[in-house]
């Protein structure tokens, strides 16, 4: 067990310390969610650069069935793994961790949640891995300034829907048409939130390409209406100066209605 650990929470001086000795080059995590109701299998290749000699910890909450290899040598969960920390020792100057694990599922918003609605019955999962829950997911150095580059790869049952999949057409066939780009997949989904108290608020997400992407948008244009009429035209604007290096003004923006007390005090 690595003497003095506080527990689940990282300290400043932690972070500070563990970003003068890693960096984090990639990470491959592949995530197993036929194994029931209750856990999922996580198996995470970590690949990270190091001081040589150097001794540090990767984050992982809640683990079971443990196996843990570093730099091909087989590490004993019951004397590495300790306050959902796993030690690593003796580092050399570029080092591959290989963790497998079950993890719970969530029910309570952090980590990987799952719940069946019951208006359905269907099981749906949803994840933010904001900081610090991505660690309740994969192994990983749970810091913000430790930056990487990620690849998932997910098992899940065969009669689930793939959103990726939905989130596409709602782009090519569907509300989202007008974020099209020529060439490029987008992958988006539309929303209206409603407002008691004025015009509705137009919501947009979207990421591109849709197979790999590179950028990702979150467009929320309040008393402006529908997420396909005005969401989705603010982000293909975006998305055409990232991604083909468009001019912003390329086409004129939709321009969203006044909210009704502007209306009232215009007509004064």
């Amino acid at each position: 067990m690595m003497p003095g650990m506080p527990g689940t929470n990282l300290t400043r001086d932690e972070a500070a310390t563990r970003a003068t000795l890693v960096t984090a080059d990639s990470y491959t995590v592949e995530l197993d969610l036929t194994h029931g109701e209750k856990t999922f299998a996580s198996t995470t290749t970590l690949r990270f650069s190091a001081t040589p000699g150097s001794s540090t910890f990767a984050d992982l909450v809640d683990a079971t069935n443990l196996s843990i290899t570093l730099n091909g040598r087989t590490l004993d969960p019951a004397v590495a793994y300790a306050d959902s920390r796993i030690e690593l020792t003796d580092l050399a100057a570029t080092n591959e961790l290989v963790v497998s694990a079950d993890l719970p599922y969530s029910h309570t918003g952090e980590g990987l949640h799952r719940f069946v609605d019951p208006a359905d019955d269907r099981v749906y999962l949803y994840t933010q891995f904001e900081v610090p829950d991505a660690r309740r997911v994969f192994t990983t150095f749970e810091q913000p300034d430790l930056k990487s580059v990620f690849t998932f790869v997910v098992t899940a049952p065969a009669h689930w829907e793939a959103v990726h999949e939905a989130m596409r057409l709602v782009v090519d066939a569907g509300t989202a048409r007008s974020a099209r780009l020529p060439g490029i997949s987008v992958a988006g989904k539309t929303g209206t939130a409603q407002n008691p108290h004025g015009n509705d608020h137009a919501l947009f997400v979207c990421y591109a390409p849709a197979d790999a992407p590179t950028i990702a948008l979150a467009i929320v244009a309040e008393n402006s209406g529908h997420g396909g009429s005005v969401g989705a035209p603010i982000a293909a604007h975006v998305l055409r100066r990232v991604l083909l290096g468009d001019s912003l003004a390329t086409a004129p923006l939709p321009r969203p209605p006044l909210p009704a007390d502007t209306l009232e005090a215009a007509g004064d």
